[in-house]
């Protein structure tokens, strides 16, 4: 039995997918965004489950996802990589028409040397730099660029253009994202005028979309919406009062559940746990659940997390340890050994968001979700 599951919903990807779709031109590819295990939701369990509702456009950081995807994804499917491409992937890549961005001219020029050796062509995306100041090409190299493309057309497949915002989630930095998005319309215009037509244009990814939706382009890389949460609080609320909705639109996909591994009773005046931070004022019935922070399970959550057992919410009391945290169930004798306790997800009236792990720890909901075990079994339901 392992000590803990989660499960993805089938009908909350749809829900998602259909209501992304809605906000999009039906000539724009939705490519969804597996980095991180696909946002810690598993990477083996969401590229089938998205497949089911028409998506067969898959973005993804590194080569060793690109595998992953590779391995799950069935019939036609694109996979695209964004970041890092290993020395011993570039081969299999190239010979398995992965599409990659490429930011450096030594990136290009070293994966066109492998296709020549094949007789093949590289399906590369042109990431251009516009004030995000992390990767992609300065204005300065476009010309050189250019060069080496023209000089191999027949071994470069110029599959898109694109950029990436700084901080598309919040009002705060729209003057920086406008510029960056005039420095990137400047680069397409000087790149097609040079001959070079991109098949696709792509630039938004899940905060662009709904901040700046007239550059949707040909192309967006959905990441955190499609998993049923929000880039930020304020587009959040910025999107529900632009269109009148009084409820969220899009529904958390992952549910994470453990269960009551041992009950004890501790009497008044006794410490529980590590060290001296929680003193029993009464006496206390506790359990013990086998998840903590070496699976993802902030540490900081002690004393202050709360989980779902038997539709009834009890709190984290002590220090949550790498395997194990425990939870008092003082309010609840009826509560037994093997129930079921929710650490994400709803039973009844009661809900564990992953927001609130966010509100609690500081984190964002994609650092919650991406530090959660990879090895705890993913189920798709």
């Amino acid at each position: 039995m392992p000590n803990s599951i989660i499960e993805i919903s089938q009908e909350a990807i749809n829900n998602n997918i259909s209501y992304i779709k809605s906000l999009l031109n039906d000539k724009t590819t939705m490519s969804c965004v597996l980095k991180g295990n696909a946002y810690g939701h598993g990477i083996s369990v969401m590229v089938p489950a998205l497949q089911k509702v028409g998506i067969h456009h898959f973005s993804v950081f590194n080569s060793l996802e690109a595998r992953q995807v590779f391995n799950k994804a069935k019939g036609e499917f694109t996979i695209m990589v964004m970041g890092d491409i290993s020395d011993e992937d570039a081969h299999w890549m190239i010979e398995n028409h992965i599409e990659f961005y490429t930011f450096n001219l030594q990136r290009i020029q070293n994966m066109l040397e492998i296709a020549k050796t094949k007789n093949t062509s590289i399906n590369i995306h042109l990431e251009i730099e516009t004030g995000m100041n992390r990767t992609g090409f300065s204005k300065s190299d476009w010309q050189e660029l250019i060069h080496i493309i023209k000089n191999n057309h027949k071994f470069i497949n110029v599959k898109g253009i694109c950029t990436h915002y700084a901080g598309a989630e919040s009002v705060s930095n729209y003057v920086r994202v406008k510029l960056q998005r005039n420095i990137f319309k400047k680069a397409i215009k000087y790149f097609k005028n040079e001959g070079i037509q991109p098949e696709r244009i792509h630039s938004s990814c899940s905060a662009a979309i709904l901040a700046f939706p007239q550059d949707n382009f040909d192309m967006v890389r959905i990441g955190i919406l499609h998993y049923g949460l929000w880039p930020s609080r304020e587009t959040f609320i910025s999107h529900m009062t632009k269109h009148n909705l009084e409820h969220s639109p899009l529904k958390p996909i992952l549910s994470w559940t453990s269960y009551i591994m041992d009950i004890k009773h501790v009497n008044k005046g006794e410490y529980i746990g590590y060290g001296n931070s929680y003193l029993a004022e009464n006496n206390m019935t506790i359990a013990s659940v086998p998840i903590g922070y070496g699976y993802g399970y902030s540490r900081s959550l002690s004393n202050q997390g709360r989980v779902i057992v038997n539709n009834n919410r009890f709190s984290v009391i002590g220090i949550v340890n790498m395997n194990m945290l425990l939870i008092d169930i003082t309010a609840d004798q009826n509560v037994a050994i093997n129930d079921n306790v929710f650490l994400i997800g709803k039973q009844g009236d009661h809900e564990i968001t992953v927001s609130s792990f966010g509100n609690m720890t500081d984190q964002l909901n994609y650092e919650v979700l991406s530090r959660i075990d990879k090895d705890i079994p993913r189920i798709l339901k």
